[in-house]
């Protein structure tokens, strides 16, 4: 994962950084010796340096990304972490909604590694990005999640194929996870007392593992989820 200067850890950009899985990304980064840097509407914790961005405004995730790149300058690599999700019927989620779901989670993606990519090419870097078991298995309800999930699974086996040998591309498929997700869904779309959920620090773990493959040597893809996932396979 590593080209930063002796004695610096790697830099590693994390989409979502403030809560849920890309928090445990940004702690498990932090216990390996690597840089966090944070792309969120929150203050991450422990002085992590950060942009505040709504990743709804793609142009404003693009800039925030080159700024986080040439204040610590460069990247070693990119996880997009952030995700969001308002279930519900079709006819029933505001247009507005539906079109922010599909945005924060398949176009902002987009737009974070578009920016970054001039840093990672310099630093033979790595991109995560982070899909879900509704990336290859549509429920009802679910519309704009499952249209920006499957899209960025899409988007991430092009991008594999278009950036071999000059950048490291992986596609993480986690399953439901017991962070903040749910909590402000209604109660009919929230979990059960007896759901199986994974750690988010588990399906951490498994994205440095992908990140700390030599140069070469690629993890293309990585399903992470309870062993008694309902929504895989």
């Amino acid at each position: 994962m590593s080209s930063s200067p002796p004695g610096a850890g790697p830099a590693v950009l994390v989409t979502g950084g403030s809560s849920g899985l890309g928090a445990a990304v940004v702690a498990a980064v932090a216990g390996s010796g690597g840089r966090p840097l944070v792309l969120d509407r929150r203050r991450p914790g422990d002085g992590v340096p950060w942009v505040e961005c709504d990743l709804a405004d793609t142009r404003a995730a693009e800039e925030a990304t080159r700024e986080l790149a040439e204040r610590v300058g460069g990247l070693d690599a990119v996880v997009t972490a952030a995700g969001m999700d308002v279930p519900g019927r079709l006819a029933d989620v505001p247009r507005d909604t539906w079109e922010r779901i599909v945005v924060v989670d398949l176009l902002a993606t987009v737009a974070v590694i578009r920016a970054a990519l001039p840093y990672l090419e310099e630093s033979r870097g790595n991109v995560v990005t982070v899909a879900s078991t509704l990336g290859v298995k549509a429920v009802g309800d679910a519309t704009a999640y499952c249209a920006a999930k499957f899209g960025v699974v899409g988007f991430t086996r092009s991008l594999a194929a278009e950036l071999a040998g000059s950048v490291g591309v992986t596609l993480v498929i986690p399953g439901g996870m017991r962070t903040a997700f749910f909590d402000d869904r209604d109660p009919q779309y929230r979990p059960g007392p007896d759901a199986k959920l994974n750690d988010p620090a588990d399906t951490a773990a498994a994205i440095m593992f992908a990140l700390s493959q030599p140069p070469g040597c690629a993890v293309r893809e990585l399903v992470v989820c309870a062993e008694q996932e309902t929504s895989y396979p």
